[in-house]
Protein backbone atom coordinates (compact mmCIF):
# COMPACT_ATOMS: atom_id res chain seq x y z
CA UNK A 1 0.00 0.00 0.00
CA UNK A 2 1.24 3.44 -1.20
CA UNK A 3 0.11 6.35 -0.42
CA UNK A 4 3.06 8.93 -1.82
CA UNK A 5 1.68 10.94 -4.66
CA UNK A 6 3.18 13.22 -7.45
CA UNK A 7 1.76 16.84 -7.33
CA UNK A 8 4.37 18.24 -9.88
CA UNK A 9 8.35 17.39 -9.51
CA UNK A 10 7.72 16.58 -5.96
CA UNK A 11 6.49 13.38 -4.66
CA UNK A 12 4.95 13.82 -1.30
CA UNK A 13 4.51 10.21 1.20
CA UNK A 14 0.66 11.12 1.48
CA UNK A 15 -2.27 13.36 -0.23
CA UNK A 16 -2.94 15.12 3.12
CA UNK A 17 -1.47 19.11 2.54
CA UNK A 18 -2.45 21.67 5.43
CA UNK A 19 -3.68 24.26 3.36
CA UNK A 20 -2.54 28.03 3.39
CA UNK A 21 -3.79 30.76 5.32
CA UNK A 22 -5.44 28.42 8.34
CA UNK A 23 -2.33 26.72 9.46
CA UNK A 24 0.26 29.44 9.63
CA UNK A 25 3.83 28.25 9.45
CA UNK A 26 2.94 25.33 11.80
CA UNK A 27 4.34 26.83 15.37
CA UNK A 28 1.21 26.74 16.74
CA UNK A 29 0.05 23.54 15.33
CA UNK A 30 3.09 21.63 16.41
CA UNK A 31 2.19 21.79 20.17
CA UNK A 32 -1.10 19.32 19.64
CA UNK A 33 -0.21 17.40 16.34
CA UNK A 34 2.39 15.53 15.01
CA UNK A 35 3.27 17.95 11.40
CA UNK A 36 5.68 15.24 10.53
CA UNK A 37 2.56 12.99 9.46
CA UNK A 38 1.35 15.76 6.73
CA UNK A 39 2.28 14.87 3.33
CA UNK A 40 3.04 19.03 3.43
CA UNK A 41 2.20 22.52 4.42
CA UNK A 42 1.72 25.24 2.02
CA UNK A 43 2.91 28.57 4.09
CA UNK A 44 0.97 31.59 5.14
CA UNK A 45 0.24 33.54 1.51
CA UNK A 46 3.67 35.87 1.76
CA UNK A 47 4.41 39.16 0.21
CA UNK A 48 7.37 40.67 -1.26
CA UNK A 49 7.27 43.08 1.62
CA UNK A 50 5.97 42.82 5.45
CA UNK A 51 1.97 43.32 5.45
CA UNK A 52 -0.63 44.06 8.36
CA UNK A 53 -3.34 43.05 6.66
CA UNK A 54 -6.81 44.15 6.68
CA UNK A 55 -8.84 46.14 9.25
CA UNK A 56 -11.70 45.26 10.87
CA UNK A 57 -13.62 42.32 11.20
CA UNK A 58 -11.64 39.55 9.81
CA UNK A 59 -13.63 36.16 10.68
CA UNK A 60 -17.07 35.77 10.29
CA UNK A 61 -18.93 32.50 11.10
CA UNK A 62 -21.57 31.49 8.65
CA UNK A 63 -23.93 28.30 7.89
CA UNK A 64 -21.33 25.46 7.44
CA UNK A 65 -18.21 27.45 6.73
CA UNK A 66 -16.47 30.72 7.58
CA UNK A 67 -15.76 34.25 5.78
CA UNK A 68 -13.03 35.58 6.06
CA UNK A 69 -10.96 38.82 5.15
CA UNK A 70 -7.19 38.73 6.71
CA UNK A 71 -5.59 40.68 3.97
CA UNK A 72 -2.56 38.21 3.88
CA UNK A 73 -1.00 39.76 6.87
CA UNK A 74 2.33 38.10 7.06
CA UNK A 75 6.44 38.90 7.66
CA UNK A 76 7.56 39.07 4.17
CA UNK A 77 9.42 36.63 2.01
CA UNK A 78 12.69 37.64 3.52
CA UNK A 79 11.78 37.17 7.03
CA UNK A 80 9.58 34.01 6.12
CA UNK A 81 12.91 32.90 4.75
CA UNK A 82 15.01 33.69 7.62
CA UNK A 83 12.57 32.85 10.55
CA UNK A 84 9.75 30.96 9.61
CA UNK A 85 11.51 27.98 7.36
CA UNK A 86 14.25 26.62 9.66
CA UNK A 87 11.70 25.85 11.97
CA UNK A 88 9.25 24.16 9.17
CA UNK A 89 11.70 22.47 7.63
CA UNK A 90 12.86 20.28 10.85
CA UNK A 91 9.79 18.19 9.87
CA UNK A 92 9.92 15.22 7.95
CA UNK A 93 7.46 16.55 5.42
CA UNK A 94 7.43 18.82 2.24
CA UNK A 95 7.17 22.82 2.97
CA UNK A 96 5.48 24.55 -0.22
CA UNK A 97 5.61 28.36 0.07
CA UNK A 98 2.27 30.12 -0.68
CA UNK A 99 3.50 33.21 -2.55
CA UNK A 100 0.77 36.49 -3.29
CA UNK A 101 1.47 40.17 -4.39
CA UNK A 102 -0.24 43.00 -5.52
CA UNK A 103 2.38 44.08 -9.22
CA UNK A 104 3.82 41.62 -11.26
CA UNK A 105 7.20 43.22 -9.72
CA UNK A 106 6.37 41.83 -6.54
CA UNK A 107 5.65 38.34 -7.70
CA UNK A 108 8.71 38.21 -9.48
CA UNK A 109 11.32 39.55 -6.45
CA UNK A 110 9.17 37.54 -4.36
CA UNK A 111 9.84 33.99 -6.49
CA UNK A 112 13.53 34.97 -7.17
CA UNK A 113 14.13 34.78 -3.09
CA UNK A 114 12.28 31.93 -2.76
CA UNK A 115 14.30 29.93 -5.62
CA UNK A 116 17.40 30.80 -3.47
CA UNK A 117 16.13 29.44 -0.59
CA UNK A 118 14.98 25.46 0.54
CA UNK A 119 11.30 25.38 0.18
CA UNK A 120 10.43 22.69 -2.28
CA UNK A 121 7.82 24.16 -3.97
CA UNK A 122 6.22 27.60 -4.30
CA UNK A 123 2.20 27.73 -4.58
CA UNK A 124 1.46 30.61 -6.70
CA UNK A 125 -1.81 32.54 -5.33
CA UNK A 126 -3.03 34.61 -8.32
CA UNK A 127 -5.92 35.59 -6.15
CA UNK A 128 -4.35 38.89 -5.15
CA UNK A 129 -5.66 42.37 -6.37
CA UNK A 130 -2.99 44.23 -8.96
CA UNK A 131 -3.07 47.29 -7.19
CA UNK A 132 -1.30 48.89 -9.86
CA UNK A 133 -4.34 47.77 -12.48
CA UNK A 134 -7.26 49.11 -11.09
CA UNK A 135 -7.55 46.24 -7.77
CA UNK A 136 -9.05 43.31 -10.62
CA UNK A 137 -7.62 39.86 -9.19
CA UNK A 138 -4.61 38.43 -11.60
CA UNK A 139 -6.73 35.29 -10.81
CA UNK A 140 -10.01 36.61 -12.79
CA UNK A 141 -8.54 37.91 -15.59
CA UNK A 142 -6.91 35.00 -18.20
CA UNK A 143 -4.17 37.84 -19.65
CA UNK A 144 -2.96 38.67 -16.41
CA UNK A 145 -3.21 35.35 -15.02
CA UNK A 146 -0.81 33.84 -18.49
CA UNK A 147 1.71 36.99 -17.77
CA UNK A 148 2.45 36.44 -13.84
CA UNK A 149 2.55 32.48 -14.62
CA UNK A 150 5.23 32.82 -17.47
CA UNK A 151 6.90 35.56 -15.69
CA UNK A 152 7.34 33.64 -12.31
CA UNK A 153 8.01 30.69 -14.19
CA UNK A 154 11.45 32.37 -15.68
CA UNK A 155 12.03 33.58 -12.37
CA UNK A 156 12.45 30.57 -10.33
CA UNK A 157 13.39 26.67 -10.99
CA UNK A 158 11.62 25.99 -7.88
CA UNK A 159 8.18 23.51 -8.99
CA UNK A 160 5.55 25.98 -9.64
CA UNK A 161 1.88 25.14 -8.21
CA UNK A 162 -0.80 27.73 -9.26
CA UNK A 163 -3.68 28.27 -6.73
CA UNK A 164 -7.09 29.20 -8.71
CA UNK A 165 -9.51 31.49 -8.01
CA UNK A 166 -13.18 29.78 -8.22
CA UNK A 167 -14.38 33.20 -9.38
CA UNK A 168 -14.23 32.75 -13.14
CA UNK A 169 -16.82 32.04 -15.88
CA UNK A 170 -14.56 29.03 -17.22
CA UNK A 171 -11.68 27.41 -14.30
CA UNK A 172 -10.42 24.80 -16.97
CA UNK A 173 -9.51 27.97 -19.63
CA UNK A 174 -7.61 29.21 -16.70
CA UNK A 175 -6.15 25.70 -15.78
CA UNK A 176 -5.34 25.31 -19.49
CA UNK A 177 -3.77 28.50 -19.64
CA UNK A 178 -1.44 27.90 -16.36
CA UNK A 179 -0.12 24.69 -17.45
CA UNK A 180 0.73 26.06 -21.34
CA UNK A 181 2.88 29.10 -19.36
CA UNK A 182 5.25 26.54 -16.99
CA UNK A 183 2.77 25.90 -13.85
CA UNK A 184 3.99 22.25 -13.46
CA UNK A 185 0.75 21.85 -11.28
CA UNK A 186 -2.77 23.35 -10.49
CA UNK A 187 -4.54 23.92 -7.10
CA UNK A 188 -8.32 24.81 -6.63
CA UNK A 189 -10.23 26.10 -5.21
CA UNK A 190 -9.71 29.00 -3.62
CA UNK A 191 -12.61 31.28 -1.33
CA UNK A 192 -15.12 31.76 -3.42
CA UNK A 193 -16.28 36.09 -2.93
CA UNK A 194 -18.95 36.52 -0.67
CA UNK A 195 -21.40 39.44 1.30
CA UNK A 196 -22.72 39.38 5.01
CA UNK A 197 -24.51 41.98 6.38
CA UNK A 198 -24.86 43.38 9.98
CA UNK A 199 -28.53 44.38 10.00
CA UNK A 200 -28.22 45.86 12.99
CA UNK A 201 -25.64 48.30 12.05
CA UNK A 202 -27.25 48.35 8.48
CA UNK A 203 -23.92 47.55 6.40
CA UNK A 204 -21.44 45.24 4.94
CA UNK A 205 -19.70 42.94 8.20
CA UNK A 206 -16.42 43.58 6.59
CA UNK A 207 -14.83 46.82 5.93
CA UNK A 208 -14.07 45.44 2.11
CA UNK A 209 -17.78 44.64 1.93
CA UNK A 210 -16.77 40.83 0.76
CA UNK A 211 -14.75 38.58 1.79
CA UNK A 212 -13.60 34.81 0.90
CA UNK A 213 -16.69 31.77 2.14
CA UNK A 214 -14.51 28.73 3.13
CA UNK A 215 -15.48 25.66 4.53
CA UNK A 216 -18.38 22.29 4.04
CA UNK A 217 -20.65 25.02 2.64
CA UNK A 218 -18.61 25.34 -0.65
CA UNK A 219 -17.34 21.49 -1.30
CA UNK A 220 -19.49 20.37 -4.14
CA UNK A 221 -19.23 23.40 -5.75
CA UNK A 222 -14.96 22.57 -5.33
CA UNK A 223 -15.71 19.00 -6.51
CA UNK A 224 -17.22 19.92 -9.52
CA UNK A 225 -14.57 22.65 -10.21
CA UNK A 226 -11.94 19.95 -9.21
CA UNK A 227 -13.61 17.52 -11.56
CA UNK A 228 -13.54 19.89 -14.74
CA UNK A 229 -9.98 21.21 -14.41
CA UNK A 230 -8.22 17.55 -14.09
CA UNK A 231 -10.01 16.64 -17.60
CA UNK A 232 -8.77 19.75 -19.25
CA UNK A 233 -5.11 19.55 -18.11
CA UNK A 234 -1.97 16.67 -18.35
CA UNK A 235 -0.21 18.16 -14.85
CA UNK A 236 -1.18 17.32 -11.27
CA UNK A 237 -4.20 18.57 -9.66
CA UNK A 238 -4.53 19.26 -5.95
CA UNK A 239 -8.17 19.57 -4.91
CA UNK A 240 -9.42 21.79 -1.75
CA UNK A 241 -12.57 23.05 -0.61
CA UNK A 242 -14.76 22.02 2.15
CA UNK A 243 -12.69 19.27 3.23
CA UNK A 244 -13.93 17.87 6.63
CA UNK A 245 -13.09 13.82 6.76
CA UNK A 246 -11.25 10.70 4.84
CA UNK A 247 -14.34 10.23 2.90
CA UNK A 248 -14.64 14.18 1.22
CA UNK A 249 -10.72 13.50 0.40
CA UNK A 250 -11.66 9.93 -1.23
CA UNK A 251 -14.13 12.32 -3.37
CA UNK A 252 -11.78 14.83 -4.63
CA UNK A 253 -9.07 11.94 -5.16
CA UNK A 254 -12.14 10.18 -7.25
CA UNK A 255 -12.99 13.54 -8.91
CA UNK A 256 -9.45 13.50 -10.62
CA UNK A 257 -7.16 15.47 -7.80
CA UNK A 258 -3.52 13.92 -7.15
CA UNK A 259 -3.40 15.48 -3.42
CA UNK A 260 -5.99 17.23 -0.95
CA UNK A 261 -5.49 20.64 0.96
CA UNK A 262 -7.28 20.92 4.33
CA UNK A 263 -8.00 24.64 5.23
CA UNK A 264 -11.09 25.45 7.26
CA UNK A 265 -11.44 22.60 9.01
CA UNK A 266 -8.42 22.82 11.03
CA UNK A 267 -9.87 25.58 13.19
CA UNK A 268 -13.14 22.40 14.24
CA UNK A 269 -10.82 20.28 14.67
CA UNK A 270 -7.19 20.19 15.34
CA UNK A 271 -6.72 16.34 14.59
CA UNK A 272 -8.59 16.79 11.15
CA UNK A 273 -5.85 16.46 8.81
CA UNK A 274 -3.76 13.44 11.21
CA UNK A 275 -7.27 11.13 11.10
CA UNK A 276 -7.55 11.78 7.55
CA UNK A 277 -4.05 10.43 6.64
CA UNK A 278 -5.01 7.47 8.94
CA UNK A 279 -8.77 7.34 7.22
CA UNK A 280 -6.99 7.14 3.60
CA UNK A 281 -4.87 4.44 4.92
CA UNK A 282 -7.67 3.00 6.20
CA UNK A 283 -10.10 3.10 3.38
CA UNK A 284 -7.59 1.84 0.72
CA UNK A 285 -6.41 -1.41 3.59
CA UNK A 286 -10.38 -2.56 3.39
CA UNK A 287 -11.03 -2.06 -0.42
CA UNK A 288 -7.33 -3.46 -1.30
CA UNK A 289 -6.16 -0.45 -2.90
CA UNK A 290 -2.58 -0.27 -3.61
CA UNK A 291 -1.86 2.87 -5.25
CA UNK A 292 -4.45 5.79 -4.79
CA UNK A 293 -3.66 5.97 -8.99
CA UNK A 294 -6.09 3.17 -8.87
CA UNK A 295 -9.30 5.40 -8.01
CA UNK A 296 -8.01 8.60 -9.15
CA UNK A 297 -10.04 10.63 -11.63
CA UNK A 298 -12.45 7.22 -11.97
CA UNK A 299 -16.22 9.65 -12.28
Amino acid sequence: MDTSVDIGKVIIKNPVIAASGTFGFGREYSNYIDLNKLGAISSKGLTLNKSLGNEGIRIYETASGIMNSIGLQNPGVENFIKEELPFMKKFDTTIIANLGGHSLDEYVKGASLLDNSNVDLIELNISCPNVKEGGMAFGIDIKKTQKVVSLVRKATTKPLMVKLSPNVTNISDFAKVCEDNGADSISLVNTFNALAIDIKKRKAVFNNITAGLSGPCIKPIALRMVNEVSNAVKIPVIGMGGISNYKDAIEFIMAGASAIQVGTYNFIDLNAMEDIVLGIRNYMQEEKIEQLDEIRNII
